[in-house]
């Protein structure tokens, strides 16, 4: 090949395929293992809801050969079907992590496919560990290449990115050539999808994402795995995947991504959700949180409330305005944020409970997003900034205002190994014991050196 730069599909499989979880430094590692603690508290809770369930049901029916867990259940399916249940309900509740810039949930996608098919094939925990950590670098990266252009051709970047994550973590346990893990990703490019026309009523299709890309990735890995071929100029080809879902990339950018594989660790920089809604909301509700309980603000107080935000949210959180100050059912209200600062005004919290739809139907929380507006502000470099800003004028003329420049969670602001395990006691105390939920955070906190995934697989089985 002489000078010629390898494709980019080539040097992710090269780095994936070489990582070994001794290489990878200490921070980042304890950092996985707070990751799969976090990814299997949402999957948990995720399984007393009816989205949960119809996932499970269905990949119970796909079935195939018992080998891979479905999450909160004793039933046992072929590893593909396994994830397209257990990344849906990593991410269902939208509860799991995000990489902010890149705007995309790994955890759902690289650690339920590293616990499915680690299962299906014995790895041990090392091996799995260092998949995962593979396929957050490979998401990460291809989804930074592009920040904000997904979203702004109507696709959901998990929903792209995640079936290439998926093959990393798939194609790295199975001990895929380098080859058979370029064709991979070069089948994957026409596998990749989603559309986030669910936020026009809150339906489920974006849960179903992370579900979908885990799926189609292991199915890619099985084919390449069997002779079958993909486009190794999978990303950067004249009709490769940057132009076809981004319209166009920039090349050095791109390059330098490439380049930063083992010496930058993308997965160091991921955030985890204190709230159980769109992640780039989180800023705004922390806002509302400390003013509320700064000035012990009542509702009726309150005359109006003004936001400044970057254009590129505004279609999700903030338009239609009317149908983002009335979501038609809980899951809408995850990406309205009307509701979002009005639930944290009257409430003071946003747990799960308040994403039910008997709880969005409030007359009092409704009264106040119905104040709720926005402006414009171009100085906020989203999605590189995440920022939140609230200002309420009160009845009785004075103004109050708050701005957080980060997100709760993240690596400006992180969550400690405490809160994250009171996170994952709440999620996963909705369906299992204490003891359970114990045995759980044991077991993920002995993942780098055990010999195979048999004590945590037991440990989340009812």
């Amino acid at each position: 090949m002489g000078g010629v730069t390898p494709s980019a599909a080539r040097r992710l499989a090269r780095f994936v395929l070489g990582l070994r979880l001794e290489d990878i430094p200490s921070p980042v590692v304890t950092k996985a293992t707070h990751l799969v603690l976090d990814t299997l508290g949402c999957a948990l809770a995720a399984t007393r809801y009816d989205f949960g369930r119809a996932a499970l049901e269905t990949a119970e029916r796909l079935g195939g050969p018992h080998e891979s867990t479905l999450v909160g259940s004793k039933v046992r399916v072929a590893a593909a079907n396994a994830v397209l249940a257990n990344a849906t309900l990593a991410h269902g509740l939208d509860f799991d992590d995000t990489r902010e810039d890149a705007i995309v949930h790994t955890g759902s996608v690289a650690i339920t496919t590293g616990l499915a098919v680690g299962e299906a094939l014995g790895a041990s925990g090392p091996a799995t560990l260092a998949a995962m950590v593979g396929g957050v670098e490979v998401m990460c990266r291809v989804g930074l290449a592009v920040p904000g252009k997904f979203h702004a051709r109507h696709y959901h970047p998990t929903a792209l990115v995640g079936t290439f994550g998926a093959a990393a973590v798939a194609g790295k346990l199975h001990g895929s050539t380098e080859d058979q893990l370029v064709h991979a990703f070069g089948v994957c490019g026409s596998q990749a999808g989603g559309i986030i026309e669910y936020l026009a009523d809150g339906t489920w299709t974006k849960r179903l994402h992370p579900g979908w890309a885990a799926h189609a990735g292991v199915v890619a890995t099985l084919l390449a795995r069997s002779g079958f071929t993909g486009p190794e100029s999978v990303f950067e080809g004249e009709h490769g995947f940057y132009r076809a879902f981004a319209g166009g990339f920039d090349v050095e950018r791109l390059e330098a991504l490439l380049r930063s594989l083992g010496r930058v660790w993308e997965l160091e920089r991921l955030t985890f959700k204190p709230y159980p809604c769109g992640s780039i909301a989180h800023p705004y509700m922390d806002c509302a949180r400390r003013l509320r309980e700064r000035h012990r603000l009542a509702p009726d107080q309150i005359a109006e409330v003004r936001c400044r935000t970057a254009s590129g949210p505004v279609e999700r959180l903030w338009e239609p305005l009317g149908a983002k100050r009335t979501p038609p059912n809980g899951y809408a209200a995850k990406f309205s944020l009307p509701y979002l600062l009005a639930v944290i005004l009257v409430r003071g919290r946003a747990g799960l409970a308040e994403f039910e739809d008997e709880a969005v139907r409030d007359p009092e929380v409704l009264g106040v997003a119905s104040r709720v507006g926005y402006e414009l502000d171009p100085t906020i470099d989203y999605p590189r900034q995440f920022v939140g800003h609230v200002a309420i004028q009160l009845r009785d003329g004075r103004r109050l205002e708050e701005r957080q420049d980060h997100p709760r969670g993240g690596a400006e602001l992180p969550m400690t190994r405490e809160e994250l395990e009171a996170k994952f006691r709440g999620n996963a105390g909705l369906v299992v014991s204490g003891e359970q939920a114990s045995r759980v955070i044991r077991s993920v906190s002995a993942l780098g050196t055990a010999a195979s995934l048999h004590g945590l697989v037991e440990a989340l089985t009812p």
